[in-house]
């Protein structure tokens, strides 16, 4: 009998992250087309998306009974995927549990010492090569189990598998570093054990949404980011032919229609990119494309922003993070505050949609530079603007700066929404009042904006977009406290 992994997303919410859609977990897509490639049987579980409990989380379980049990994590999640392994291991001690993502890779040690009832062993970097590897090793004859708390014995043939940490005889080992994946076009994805009805982008009615890379990694060095540390500031390419077949294949066998890019920077290579943008012309793909980019790659490809907009680029998130020159260095973005300005003027004039987010509560904020911000933002003039509180990860390079700041040790509120950091000069109640305060002041006015355009699918999906952030996302638990969606707001978003 053919042995089985069980990939299930930890059901965590945090709203924001939320309010635009729900779109498959792209790395359990790869690692299960590898595990199956292997030989092996795999069932992708989408927890979180489902809305699921602990209890049907449980259930699930207890129905597939697995051999081996994965879940991943982010920071903000580490608690409820660590609740997923104790459900494993409740409903059979004997299920290996494996434990991937960005809190782990870094926090690999403190896991593995401090949660060894549930955490059987860490899977660190890419999954794809080291996941069926693992298998080949746990699962063949003579299945080797884990021995409770003291982890695994000796001469399990552990010692040679690349990119995992793991306890023998109760004590922390790690290995060495698995090489990256040098040819990204020969990754396996498993689409079709995604549950495709699950995912769809709320602000267009009928749509399926997918999640695409065309690259992975990132040579920035943003110092409040986790991937830049994650790739160790490499980057890989796919080729432009794999990566529009890929959208053709995604709209034809599942009706993808909306593909949200999944890059960390997929544009900086201009010559690939504009091949990539020429391809989906060419040959009508007809699928939507959510991007995320650098204001310098828009102001360098000023000249060719037809061609995002004719290649169906809908909505372009840019990073701003700050609106002074202090905080973007501090932050070491590379820009200078008045591209962002013009990065954003490119991409409306182009008739592409924008959204950028803006970094709050640090150490030195106060009121007034709050004030300043919100009114930065609005001198920017994104479609869409994110008003977001630090979370500095306990791997980021900023964490030091910040560490005897941090007054949340919960990592479930590392979310951008809840306050992690004090002010020297503000409450955690003001800082979270003032958040919501930008929010309701600079969409107060950018509602009656979305009413007055002249472009009916641009205006539409303005205010859908925001009728959706108002009703999926944090915003409800903290708008509605402070009182009701005010009438003049309320009859515009109804229409």
């Amino acid at each position: 009998m053919s042995k089985k992994l069980l990939l299930i997303t930890p059901p965590y919410h945090a709203g924001v992250v939320e309010a635009a859609g729900s779109w498959p977990h792209l790395g359990f897509v790869y690692i299960a087309g590898h595990v199956r490639a292997a030989g092996f049987d795999v069932e992708i579980y989408d927890a979180m998306t489902k809305g699921h409990s602990l209890e049907q989380i449980r259930a699930r379980i207890t129905a597939v009974k697995p051999d081996l049990l994965g879940t991943t994590a982010y920071t903000s999640s580490i608690n409820d995927a660590l609740a997923v392994l104790e459900e494993a291991k409740e409903v059979d001690p004997g299920i290996i549990t494996l434990l991937g993502g960005i809190h782990a890779n870094f926090c690999y040690e403190e896991l593995l010492r401090d949660h060894p009832e549930v955490l059987d062993i860490v899977v660190r970097g890419e999954g794809e090569i080291t996941t069926p590897e693992l298998m080949s090793i746990l699962l063949t004859e003579g299945t080797v189990k884990s021995s409770g708390v003291d982890g695994f014995p000796a001469g399990t043939g552990l010692a040679g598998v690349s990119g995992i940490a793991y306890r023998e005889k109760g004590q922390v080992c790690v290995n060495p570093a698995r090489p990256f994946v040098e040819d990204l076009d020969s990754l396996i994805p498993a689409w079709d054990l995604v549950e495709w009805e699950d995912y769809s982008f709320y602000v267009m009615p009928g749509s399926r949404l997918g999640i695409v890379n065309s690259s992975r990694g990132c040579i920035n060095e943003c110092s409040f980011c986790s991937q830049q540390k994650f790739w160790h500031r490499t980057y890989r390419e796919r080729s432009p032919e794999k990566f529009v077949q890929e959208l053709e294949f995604l709209r034809d066998s599942f009706g993808v229609n909306v593909v949200m890019l999944s890059d960390e920077y997929a544009t900086r290579n201009r010559e690939r990119w504009e091949r990539i943008l020429d391809m989906i012309i060419e040959r009508k793909t007809g699928v939507y494309l959510l991007l995320e980019t650098c204001v310098g790659d828009i102001i360098r490809d000023a000249d060719i922003m037809w061609k995002y907009k004719q290649a169906g680029v809908l909505h372009i998130y840019v990073g701003v993070e700050a609106t002074n020159q202090e905080k973007l260095d501090l932050f070491k973005k590379n820009i200078a505050c008045e591209q962002s300005r013009e990065a954003i003027r490119l991409i409306n004039e182009a008739g592409m949609l924008t959204e950028c987010s803006f970094v709050l509560g640090m150490p030195d904020e106060t009121q007034e530079s709050i004030a300043r911000t919100l009114d930065l933002a609005k001198h920017y003039n994104p479609d869409f603007a994110h008003f977001l509180l630090i979370a500095p990860w306990p791997y980021a390079d900023v964490y030091e700066e910040l560490k005897d700041y941090v007054v949340e040790r919960d990592f479930a509120k590392y979310n951008f929404v809840e306050p992690v950091v004090k002010p020297l000069n503000m409450t955690i109640a003001e800082i979270s009042r003032a958040v919501i305060d930008c929010y309701r002041q600079y969409y107060m006015e950018k509602v009656r904006e979305y009413d007055s355009l002249e472009d009916r699918f641009k205006r539409d999906y303005l205010l859908r977009s925001m009728k959706v952030m108002m009703e999926n996302s944090f915003l409800v638990k903290h708008i509605m406290g402070m009182g009701e969606i005010p009438e003049e707001v309320r009859k515009y978003l109804d229409k």
